[in-house]
């Protein structure tokens, strides 16, 4: 029994050792945390300073150059070069610093810090940001064709285009939180998510109150609203992606566009419909549109840059 108990004391010092050691390094931490702390306070102060007196600078060179001789315009010209090239700097540094959340955020997560301070986290959500667009976008395209040739039933619609609503509204708050941490996610690509969104809540309200005698013309629509809305990834990303030997995959990104083109021009000839008194109708239809041309059109001028920046890398010696 004196062993056993021996060997218990033994443990416990043991313990005790390890815990003292535990305490000093938890004390380190929160120094250093604190350290952190001050020094992101001290980065985010010195940038805004930096940015209000390059803005006065700004200005002052646009007074001089109304009456610059041609040297002191090359020199004006050189010193704006040069603030744009520190803006760029400022943005970079500022990825890694807690900012104040952006409307959207602060509606749906408070005033909540969602900055990532290092690369590998960063990497990480994106890529798991990525992950979830492909697996939901293969299970709305199943779910799509599934509502469309099976299930037809009011119901098994009704969850469809609930389970869209949730996947564009979680893309806008992943988004949101990519573009706080650095993420050139910009443009139409953004505000798409926004408007598939407002699509999917509309078509909800609109499936609960479609007559029996609409049912066929608004059971097309279900193979529209998950596909053919932009390549994986982000926009900052698609350049890249697109031209990794995966160019085929175009022709399907455009067949996309054009159905949801259809699905506008239907859903505007289903308005003028003597049973359909819905006002969702004509809303679909002129979102389905602007989805068309938002998407069409954005991916003609990245395939268009693209070709003209190929064309300017074969003409260099």
């Amino acid at each position: 029994m004196s062993g056993q108990l021996e060997r218990c004391e033994r443990e416990w010092l043991e313990l005790e050792g390890e815990f003292q050691e535990l305490q000093e390094t938890h004390r380190i931490y929160r120094q250093k945390l604190e350290e952190l702390t001050a020094l992101q306070t001290l980065c985010s102060t010195s940038i805004n300073k930096q940015k209000r007196h390059i803005r006065d600078l700004k200005l002052a060179l646009q007074r001089c150059k109304r009456h610059s001789s041609q040297e002191e315009a090359e020199l004006i010209q050189q010193i704006g070069a040069n603030i744009k090239e520190r803006q760029n700097v400022f943005f970079d540094m500022e990825a890694y610093l807690p900012k104040k959340n952006g409307l959207y955020l602060n509606l749906v997560l408070g005033n909540v810090n969602v900055t990532l301070l290092s690369n590998q986290a960063k990497f990480a959500y994106k890529d798991e940001y990525e992950k979830f667009k492909l697996y939901l976008t293969i299970i709305l395209l199943l779910g799509a064709v599934a509502c469309r040739f099976v299930l037809h039933y009011r119901v098994t619609d009704e969850i469809f285009n609930f389970l869209l609503v949730w996947y564009y509204c979680t893309l806008t708050i992943r988004e949101s939180v990519l573009i706080s941490n650095g993420s050139r996610i910009k443009g139409w690509w953004v505000s798409h998510h926004y408007v598939s969104t407002f699509l999917s809540g509309v078509m909800l309200t609109w499936l609960c109150s479609v007559p029996a005698v609409l049912l066929p013309e608004r059971l097309s629509l279900q193979t529209a609203s998950p596909g053919g809305e932009e390549p994986p990834g982000p926009h900052e990303g698609f350049q890249s992606w697109m031209w990794r030997g995966l160019t085929f995959l175009l022709p399907f990104l455009f067949c996309g566009h054009f159905w949801q083109l259809y699905n506008a021009v239907t859903l505007f000839e289903l308005s003028s419909h003597e049973e359909c008194k819905e006002w969702q109708v004509f809303v679909l239809a002129l979102t389905f549109l602007i989805l068309f041309l938002g998407n069409f059109l954005t991916t003609l001028k990245v395939v268009h840059a693209k070709l003209q920046k190929n064309r300017n890398k074969t003409k260099q010696p």
